[in-house]
């Protein structure tokens, strides 16, 4: 008699990670010891774990390709309205796993792999993340594709294949140093170029008038060489795709217009063409006006709209005469993602009005049913402004172009204010204070037939303050769409274990509809569920002590709190605020080392713009507090400070579900959503966090007192500005306060150079935006309550606290 299975083979058998039979599993061997001999030109005698990798990825990624193939034929054939989802980022992470998962090929894989001898976790970290994006913007449009997959939209994400990806952060003797991201350097398996479908993008020239209309002229051409990437549905045969253009110099660049005979130069000038996509611009909500940047925009734009005007025509083939463009926003639909692809609404136009010779009205009206906008930011410093100038000698028809949408709209506005000068100075989409300058939020706003914040709070803000102007016009173009996340990557993918334990519970469906999830209120009381859940927490929570022990030679109490706050580094995200609780608990256990400490692991990771000297000071400070604090006996295994390096999208699916308590703590309306909070909920954390962003309804959804609210509102913000912020006052009545600030001033976590953190403490008190000292007392406070609920959870729990170290 078979011996019956235990609770974890179960689970391995349940099928969302896919049914092995014996045939998959001899068919997926089979095409893996077939790529390692054709495609890789290897035998196992000589070959790396690097060539196992793209064996395996070329195996799975065969298994894509009938589907991609008949998906597109499907859409071709049926015609549906399609979605074109542009963005100057999409941060999407590694593809094997994620492409088994939603192909239901894991299990399978993982058996074929098993039997010839490999490790597939090891395979898998093989993989280089595509890290073309810089945070929160770039990875929505990543999620957003797998979820319009997954609902069989015929969708397309739209973007630049650039060379090298947000840089790879060294921490090196406590400071941030970069590294270029060369993560193509050993081949992509994921993408297919496409030379047939390159097209020409124009830069530079001149405009000429004539009775035909404008003429843009003598202009630089560069070419667009289409990569694409397939983006599987989960289960639902569905492959859509990601386009990626590429830059390319144009075979006789440079050659015939400068022809003095220097070849050699003119062929190593093509570099200069094709830099526009060679790097990603490392900035997380901050604006640098360079011109590189605005060639990026506007090429993958241009690029774009010619693909897509290509398959609308493509679409009316069988009709005769010159094609109409009237149901073209009936077919096609554009999200613009911020304003990065803002020059799309001024090309379209171009390419109405001056090459398919629509009239101005009817193209406008088309244009503008065609595209939508989503703001990410309040910001000031992120938004985008360029120049006239810039454009003028770059786009020098698209700023005409601008200029005559913005006259309509200046009329259209004076006719309804008549002489309000103001409101139409306000509203322009030509700034002219300080140098004229392109508002392309304004033109955006103005381009589109919708526009949409990304968290409740965040659209109020839009409405009421940064666009009221706008807004008070037309009040029904104004939406709310909080983001997401796709429990596909971060379920599924990086929390196996718990997503296995909610299927035996409630089912799969939950996979394709998180609101399903409710069904676990029936469970709230059924210790058995709970002890399970515990148990595949701490599981995580054990291995990842061991990847820290051993990237970071620190020994980890693996019962320890896991406190932790990843994100990029900006002043707003406030993780100063955090540094200053970690001085705090500290000072605790220094002025007191035999009071009782509930034991944390304060782990803190995150990129910061190259260019942003304070943020890099704040990394610094980070790891010279933690130097002190994990070196000091007297703490002992009670608290340990551990900087991430190099936060990634492969290393939040690593930290995210061993995690206990995440930092969601950015000063009230400054943080337009955040997902990273949804990524941390649906793994089972407790939040610690402000009323901001995403916050909120994710306090209305799972009740305030699920949560760990602290904290200044916006209203409360709002007031503060307008009494006036005195940091100094917090200082002197709030004696932990003072006492860490003058550990941080007076050279304490720096001996050697006790200036170090002047500027920091300098700006905390004269200049701080975002008012960390408001909410100091609040937020120690709150973390007293989240100390006090972990011990009563371990006792309740039996987990022991200390010396349960793993190794």
């Amino acid at each position: 008699m078979a011996t019956p299975l235990t609770d974890q083979e179960k689970r391995k058998q349940i099928s969302i990670r896919g049914i092995v039979g014996v045939e998959n599993v001899a068919e997926l061997k089979k095409g893996f010891n077939r790529h390692l001999h054709f495609t890789l030109v290897k035998d196992r005698n000589i070959a790396t774990p690097r060539d196992y990798y793209f064996a395996l990825a070329h195996t799975v990624r065969d298994h894509l390709v009938g589907r991609w193939i008949r998906t597109q034929q499907f859409y071709y054939e049926t015609d549906p309205k399609r979605v074109y989802y542009l963005s100057l980022e999409f941060y999407m992470g590694r593809t094997l796993q994620n492409t088994m998962i939603n192909l239901g090929l894991q299990n399978a894989c993982d058996e074929a792999i098993y039997q010839l001898g490999l490790d597939m976790e090891d395979l898998e970290e093989m993989e280089e993340d595509a890290g073309l994006g810089n945070g929160g913007l770039g990875r929505l449009a990543a999620c957003f594709l797998d979820s319009m997959a997954t609902l069989g939209l015929a969708a397309y994400g739209y973007g630049i294949r650039y060379e090298y990806g947000i840089f790879n952060q060294k921490i090196k003797e406590g400071w941030q140093v970069e590294e270029a991201d060369d993560w193509l350097r050993h081949g992509n398996p994921w993408e297919k170029a496409r030379p047939e479908y390159m097209l020409p993008v124009h830069f530079y020239g001149r405009v000429e008038e004539s009775k035909e209309g404008a003429r843009w002229v003598d202009t630089q051409v560069v070419l667009a060489m289409p990569y694409d990437t397939p983006i599987p549905g989960y289960m639902n045969n569905t492959v859509n795709t990601m386009r990626l253009w590429s830059a390319r110099a144009p075979n006789d660049f440079n050659l015939k217009d400068f022809n003095v005979g220097d070849y050699i130069q003119a062929v190593l000038d093509r570099n200069l063409a094709e830099n526009i996509s060679r790097v990603l611009y490392p900035n997380d909500n901050f604006f640098e006006g360079k011109e590189l940047r605005l060639k990026q925009e506007y090429f993958v734009v241009a690029a774009t709209l010619q693909d897509i005007i290509r398959r609308f025509k493509i679409s009316k083939k069988g009709s005769t005469g010159p094609v109409s463009f009237d149901s073209f926003p009936e077919k096609v639909a554009i999200q613009l993602n911020d304003t990065h692809p803002a020059m799309a609404i001024p090309e379209l136009m171009r390419v109405f009005v001056d090459i398919e010779k629509l009239d101005w009205d009817t193209a406008w009206a088309i244009t503008k049913r065609t595209f939508a906008y989503t703001n990410h930011t309040v910001l000031p410093e992120a938004l985008e402004r360029w120049p006239v100038g810039l454009l003028e000698t770059l786009l020098p028809r698209h700023l005409q172009i601008i200029y005559r949408i913005n006259q309509g709209h200046l009329d259209g506005i004076g006719a309804l204010f008549p002489g309000d000068l103001n409101r139409i100075r306000r509203m322009s989409l030509i700034e002219e204070d300080g140098g004229k300058r392109v508002n392309m939020a304004h033109l955006c706003i103005v381009g589109s037939h919708a526009v949409n914040g990304v968290a409740e709070i965040h659209s109020n803000i839009i409405k009421n303050d940064v666009f009221r102007d706008f807004s008070e016009l037309e009040p029904d173009k104004f939406q709310n769409k909080t983001n997401g996340i796709t429990p596909r990557r971060w379920l599924l993918l990086c929390n196996p274990g718990l997503a296995e334990l909610i299927a035996e519970a409630i089912g799969e469906g939950y996979v394709k509809d998180l609101s399903q999830l409710q069904k676990l209120n029936e469970l709230v009381n059924d210790d058995a569920f709970i002890r399970d859940v515990s148990n595949v927490k701490q599981e995580n929570k054990g291995k990842f002590s061991q990847y820290l022990e051993k990237e970071y030679k620190v020994n980890i109490n693996p019962s320890s709190m896991f406190d932790v706050h990843v994100k990029r580094i900006h002043e707003y995200k406030r993780q100063l605020l955090n540094c200053l609780h970690i001085v705090t608990m500290y000072n605790r256990i220094k002025k007191n080392p035999k009071a009782p400490f509930v034991p944390r692991t304060v782990i803190i990771g995150g990129k910061a713009a190259p260019g942003y000297h304070m943020a890099k000071k704040i990394i610094k400070l980070i790891t010279a507090v933690g130097h002190v604090v994990n070196k000091d006996p007297v703490v002992g295994s009670k608290l340990k400070v551990i900087y991430l390096e190099n936060y990634r999208v492969s290393l939040a699916e690593k930290v995210i579900p061993a995690t206990d308590l995440s930092e969601q703590i950015s000063t009230a309306g400054t943080e337009a959503s955040g997902t990273g909070n949804m990524k941390f909920m649906l793994n089972g954390a407790l939040t610690i966090g402000t009323m901001d962003g995403a916050n909120v309804e994710m306090a209305e959804e799972a009740g305030e007192e699920n949560m760990f609210i602290f904290g200044m509102r916006v209203e409360d913000v709002a007031e503060m500005d307008v009494q006036g912020y005195d940091a100094v006052t917090y200082y002197n009545n709030i004696p932990e306060l003072k006492q860490a600030v003058d550990q941080i001033q007076g050279g304490f976590f720096s001996p050697g150079q006790p200036e170090l953190f002047k500027d920091v403490t300098n700006m905390l008190f004269n200049h701080d935006r975002f008012k960390v000292f408001a909410d100091y007392e609040g937020y120690i406070k709150c973390q007293e309550k989240v100390s006090q609920l972990y011990q009563v959870i371990i006792i309740i729990l039996h987990v022991p606290l200390v010396n349960n170290y793993i190794r």
